[in-house]
């Protein structure tokens, strides 16, 4: 990571703008020349992030329309910086003229202002959720490249503060405001994002991320490890304060009789190490958990201090989600294709002839052989 913010290491990202700056975007660097980007599926997933979708989210709206600024040939990659735009045309700063001098509660006011000396108090800035539209620009580009390889990412709402879905439906996930993939719990998600929004309140809950079709090999040893950038890039979204690979938490009720993936003929038995031993890829479906707190803002009255230090209430106003999940969704599909493509051309890099390797069984049974 050179510096705040960028991410990637053979692909860095670098994103820039403010939630109600000119507008947002992001410099891809280290795109293969000669590669196929269509825009209209940057879009598309735009769309899917984009602010005032439904009653679940925020009320704010914006168009997000994608712009290219460089690094396009008739199309394709021209090996230089991939430059992507998105303007804001929605940005509101009167509900913040009277929060610029004291520190919200739950937000980065207050870091920020120890480590700069100064904050936006509009919509705070780079610490906005509205940064993330960058973030969606470049991993649908990653993802296509992905998709060309035979890589899928899909990731669903499965909790809600006190809702928790039990079944996996991928047909449902774009099928209801909430993006939960439990057609029975999706309902009682959505009431309950609901009732928080009616009490001027916020919930937070979970979202599950599964990549199918990654290769074994990718990740590096020790301080590079797959989980390790996985972990970063997807702890480095605003709201999200946990992040669980395979069976998580859950492993440390087990012994290792239990947890361990038996393999035999056919490859791995089970997958409890989420698809990453040692920090490496081994060729199973990628699974990863991410906990999203509950939106910062909130119209009930909080206490708090202003830059003196003297005591205040306040109450936030303005335009904000009553729960993160529906939306971090498409945000945490595009950060798990940006680390898999970084960690994939890196591999590349290493290994350019004869990778991706087969697996070292035949999947024959040993009759066969």
């Amino acid at each position: 990571m050179l510096n705040g913010s960028s991410f990637g290491r053979r692909l860095v990202i670098t994103t820039f703008g403010e939630s109600h700056g000119p507008g947002l975007g992001v410099v891809l660097d280290g795109l293969p020349p000669g590669l196929a980007v269509d825009l209209g599926a940057v879009q598309a997933e735009l769309d899917r992030r984009r602010p005032g979708q439904s009653a679940v989210t925020t009320a704010r709206r914006e168009p997000d329309r994608v712009e290219v600024l460089s690094g396009l040939v008739d199309g394709r990659t021209g090996g230089t910086p991939l430059a992507l735009l998105v303007r804001n045309q929605d940005a509101d700063g009167a509900a913040y003229q009277d929060l610029a001098d004291v520190f919200r509660p739950g937000h980065a006011d207050y870091p920020y202002a120890a480590k700069y000396g100064l904050r936006e108090a509009r919509g705070g800035g780079r610490s906005s959720g509205r940064e993330t539209v960058a973030r969606v620009a470049a991993g649908a580009v990653a993802r296509q490249l992905l998709a060309a390889w035979g890589v899928t990412i899909r990731a669903w709402v499965s909790r809600v503060g006190a809702v928790a879905g039990t079944r996996v439906d991928p047909a449902f996930i774009e099928q209801n405001p909430v993006r939960a993939a439990d057609p029975g719990a999706a309902a009682a998600m959505e009431a309950a994002i609901l009732e928080a929004r009616a009490a001027g309140d916020s919930v937070g809950g979970q979202v599950e991320i599964a990549a199918e079709g990654v290769p074994a090999g990718l990740g590096e040893p020790v301080f590079g490890k797959l989980d390790a950038a996985l972990a970063g890039a997807l702890m480095s979204i605003g709201g999200v304060k946990a992040v669980e690979i395979g069976d998580g938490c859950a492993l440390a009720g087990l012994r290792g009789s239990e947890a361990n993936d038996a393999l035999d003929e056919g490859g791995f038995r089970s997958n409890h190490a989420g698809g990453i031993l040692g920090g490496i890829s081994t060729g199973q479906p990628l699974r990863v958990r991410i906990t999203v707190k509950p939106t910062a803002s909130i119209a009930l009255p909080q206490a708090t201090v202003d830059v003196e230090g003297r005591p205040r209430t306040i109450a936030v106003a303005g335009r904000h989600d009553p729960c993160l999940c529906p939306r971090i969704v498409p945000v945490a599909e595009a950060m798990v294709a940006l680390a898999l493509l970084d960690a994939w051309l890196l591999q590349r890099s290493q290994r350019p002839e004869g990778w991706p390797a087969p697996p070292p069984w035949t999947g024959r049974g040993p009759e066969e052989r």
